[in-house]
């Protein structure tokens, strides 16, 4: 089962997402929190924010590929 995230890390990490036009964050979550690493307050929010930024990107890319 999945865990619940709060609204902090859903908006932080979708306002990342809009803002970032040069598509750095990917599908990777090492390199997310690399990313992240200077801008967040805490470890443990820095990790969830990447962990929630791939879950995004995983999402967008099925549905690029399925058709609508």
């Amino acid at each position: 089962m999945g865990g619940i995230r709060s609204s902090l890390i859903k908006r932080t990490s979708k306002r990342l997402l809009e803002k970032n036009e040069d598509n750095l964050f990917s599908e990777d979550f090492t390199r997310n929190k690399r990313l992240l690493g200077k801008t967040m307050p805490s470890k443990k929010i820095k990790n969830k924010i990447a962990g929630y930024m791939v879950r995004l990107k995983n999402l967008e890319k099925q549905n690029q590929i399925q058709p609508k």
